[in-house]
């Protein structure tokens, strides 16, 4: 298929076209994605008991919430952040001599590079959907430490229906087949290895913005799931979005949604 790119159009599979993607949004990504305190907040208080923390930041992307954690956890945390996308990887060299807690890693969620039995935690912030779930949850079990944690953070595909771009965008639902319901999840980590669920938090966000400010974000790519539109049928869905915005919402100045993320903890139980 031919898809939008930002730079014209591309021949690709979907895996090699969110690699270009990631590396053409490297720069502006944190620009253009919320960013959930609330994770953080959470993570920080289920380690409150640890002093010394070793763990790993998969798909980290541009590292923005590697770096509250390290902000949050201080000393205590010792963090290496992982992605396959180089570009997204410079973005945090260019911060990483601030932090010396902290360190970069090019490498697939498949094939982790760290020892067996090495990790105290593993956090996944909104990748989860571009793994390989199975290869991803048996290299977790075996680089986690006995009584380790994985945190994965995400929305779950019924969370999704409450997106503004879901309800809003046409066929983003149908575009983003990649997100995982709850059970999914759940059985196909805990089903393939020692990991077992240990807890599960739901999130609501308030939201708030223009429709200025939405139709920029959708134009920079800022969902990954843009760039599954073809170029034509994205230009002809952003204009029915628009539509759709003034059709739903008596102010375009003032528009109020809620996301819905969820956080699951998974222990490491060795038998």
């Amino acid at each position: 298929m031919i898809y939008a790119d930002g730079k014209g159009t591309v021949t690709s599979s979907v895996e090699s076209l969110m690699s270009d993607h990631f590396s053409q949004v490297a720069s502006i990504y944190s620009q253009y994605r919320t960013f959930d305190h609330e994770a953080i907040n959470y993570i920080t208080k289920k380690l409150a008991f640890k002093n010394t923390i070793v763990a790993a930041d998969i798909g980290c992307g541009d590292g923005r919430y590697s770096i509250k954690l390290i902000e949050k956890l201080r000393n205590r945390l010792s963090l290496t952040c992982v992605d396959n996308n180089y570009e997204m990887l410079q973005q945090i060299s260019k911060i990483s001599s601030n932090f010396q807690n902290l360190q970069t890693k090019q490498a697939f969620a498949e094939t982790l590079p760290f020892d067996d039995n090495s990790l105290d935690c593993i956090f996944s912030f909104n990748a989860i959907h571009h793994f390989k779930i199975n290869e991803f949850a048996k290299e977790c079990n075996r680089v986690l430490k006995n009584n380790g944690l994985l945190f994965i953070y995400t929305r779950l595909k019924e969370q999704n229906e409450s997106n503004i771009w879901c309800k809003f965008f046409p066929d983003f639902s149908k575009k983003e087949d990649r997100l995982f319901n709850n059970h999914s999840l759940t059985e196909r980590i805990s089903n393939q290895t020692g990991l077992n669920l240990k807890s599960t938090e739901f999130f609501e966000h308030k939201r708030s913005s223009n429709l200025q400010t939405l139709v920029s974000k959708a134009e920079k790519k800022h969902y990954s799931t843009f760039s599954l539109y073809t170029v034509s049928e994205f230009e002809k869905s952003l204009g029915k979005f628009k539509q759709n915005i003034y059709q739903n919402f008596s102010n375009p100045e003032n528009i109020q949604w809620v996301d819905e993320n969820t956080m699951f903890v998974f222990q490491k139980i060795s038998s």
